[in-house]
């Protein structure tokens, strides 16, 4: 029980990877709280993992900085502090650049890296008053590489992930919180099953492990971070990838 007590709050964890932290999180003790845009999913994955402890879902656009407030001060108000934070919720683009729209940009620059950003910020707020705090963010392989498949726009708001992680860590470290990142591969969610099989193919053929990562092999390691086990590490992103990052 590596988090007994612990508040933990997980952006986009109805489903995939969110979901699976919040299982593991769940299972080690943690109070969770998960917002979600996705109701029904959302109210779904709650009433399911209700079955291992204290699970609250927020329907909230986290895109949305007053319904980020909001959120932020009924969990604070239910729990009476917020001692992790996950910035799990994302979505994907494949477009290619050449089809790239402003308006295109600016959304997935909007829900993968800014509301990040200002929900962290929102949330910090309280860490400090307690003197310690976990923020983990979910970057991506893509941030490393720039993109197999996926678009331009997503590989850089998910390597501005990592740079946001390696700029809070210099400026939170005094005051006990600790932001590390982790960076799957291509991981088996339903982010990824629309994805064409021979592009999986491919990828798999690229894995030194020769498979799709699962979402609770990633959720293990957000457990890590989230521990104490992880006291001495602040700054860092894990790559959880198969060895794709170190090729074939």
């Amino acid at each position: 029980m590596r988090l007994a007590g612990r508040v933990a709050l997980i952006t986009g964890g109805a489903r995939g990877i969110g979901r699976a932290i919040a299982e593991e999180f769940l299972k080690e003790g943690a109070k969770v709280v998960i917002l979600d845009v996705l109701q029904e999913e959302l109210s779904r994955t709650v009433s399911e993992l209700s079955r291992l402890g204290d699970v609250m879902g927020l329907r909230v656009d986290i895109t949305n900085k007053e319904e980020v407030v909001r959120a932020v001060g009924k969990v604070v108000e239910k729990h009476g502090r917020i001692d992790i934070l996950v910035n799990n919720a994302g979505i994907f683009s494949s477009t290619p650049f050449e089809d790239l729209t402003e308006e295109q940009w600016d959304k997935v620059m909007s829900v993968n890296l800014k509301a990040a950003v200002f929900l962290t910020k929102e949330v910090v707020k309280y860490m400090k008053n307690q003197g310690h705090g976990k923020i983990i963010n979910m970057s991506s392989l893509a941030a490393h590489v720039g993109g197999i498949f996926a678009g331009v726009d997503y590989a850089v708001s998910k390597a501005g992930l990592i740079c946001f992680t390696k700029s809070l860590a210099k400026r939170l470290a005094k005051y006990g919180i600790l932001v590390n990142a982790i960076a799957p591969g291509v991981i088996d969610t339903p982010m990824t099953a629309p994805w064409p099989d021979e592009v999986k193919k491919s990828f798999i053929q690229k894995i030194p492990l020769s498979r799709l990562g699962r979402p609770d092999e990633v959720a293990k390691v957000a457990v890590f971070l989230a521990s104490d086990d992880s006291n001495y590490i602040t700054g860092q992103v894990i790559n959880v990838d198969g060895g794709i990052s170190i090729g074939p």
